[in-house]
């Protein structure tokens, strides 16, 4: 963390625009890097400007920076498409004058009616999930903004900008002390009745798990890969003590925000869910994650 923080300030500190690409596993602490990389912009008399991909996940990084920086005299705005009305205007003329040095918000940060006093930074979290226009869009709200990418699977176009073009990285290689290390198990699916019982254990234990599936309904083409929805209703018949949510991307948004705040407050102990789920909400509570058909998914 701080061999990566050293670096974007070098970069920070330079005459040219940055351009980097902040690399490191999950839980490697790389939002953290993030908040100290805006402080430096805010030091400086500019803005810092943190993009999300979804709603979930921007609150919980507002909510976050908001307790990290209680005790200084920066305020943090949050901007998505729930911010609406007279919140909404009030918060956009905050950032046109200056007075909210720091905002984080979804999409909702690249409309035409946001503008900035004197935008410094840009922050993209989970980076491979925007589009190349969609960061320029952000990028352009500044004269010439800093643009600092985070990502913990970056895909074959990132990697081919690191290797060719104008694209540096930081790589946080190392844990935070405390962490305890992630075990990965593979077993056949012939062994269900264990991993079931894997489930109910932390289920009991007062623990939250994740169930992840690559289809939301049954196909024609994939008869064998096992439906999320129908699965979801497995579960619930193997474990009834448990509360079982269920969550894909044929669900509307409000009701995806819904069942992730649901797991997220522990209401839901075992979410069934599709691919949907690999933009990380901070759940410390869910302790097992079981994969199913994991020939099917790529390293995201």
């Amino acid at each position: 963390q701080k061999r990566g923080l050293r670096e974007i300030a070098e970069d920070m500190k330079s005459p040219h625009p940055m351009n980097r690409l902040l690399q490191g596993d999950v839980g490697s602490g790389k939002t953290m890097v993030a908040v100290l990389s805006m402080v430096i912009a805010a030091e400086n008399g500019c803005q810092a400007a943190f993009m999300a991909p979804t709603e979930i996940l921007a609150e919980q990084h507002f909510l976050t920076l908001r307790r990290l920086l209680a005790r200084c005299t920066y305020r943090v705005e949050l901007l998505t498409s729930a911010v609406k009305g007279k919140e909404r205007v009030a918060a956009l003329e905050r950032l046109a004058s200056g007075e909210a040095p720091l905002v984080v918000g979804t999409h909702a940060l690249i409309q035409e009616d946001v503008r900035f006093h004197r935008l410094g930074l840009a922050v993209v979290d989970e980076q491979h999930r925007f589009g190349v226009l969609q960061r320029e869009d952000l990028r352009r709200k500044g004269l010439t903004a800093d643009v600092l990418g985070m990502t913990a699977t970056p895909i074959p176009r990132t990697l081919a900008l690191t290797a060719y073009g104008d694209l540096d990285v930081s790589v946080v290689d190392q844990k935070p002390p405390g962490r305890t290390p992630i075990r990965t198990l593979l077993k056949p699916a012939s062994a269900r009745r264990e991993v079931l019982e894997l489930v109910r254990r932390e289920v009991e234990a007062g623990r939250q798990a994740y169930v992840v599936y690559p289809l939301v309904e049954e196909s024609e083409k994939l008869e064998d890969v096992a439906a999320a929805t129908e699965m979801a209703e497995e579960w619930r018949v193997a474990l009834p003590q448990a509360r079982v949510g269920l969550l894909h991307g044929r669900l509307k948004a409000p009701e995806k925000e819904a069942v992730m705040a649901a797991f997220a407050a522990g209401q839901i102990q075992v979410l069934v869910a599709t691919t949907v789920i690999e933009v990380g909400v901070d759940v410390p509570n869910a302790t097992v994650m079981v994969v199913e058909h994991a020939e099917r998914f790529g390293l995201a």
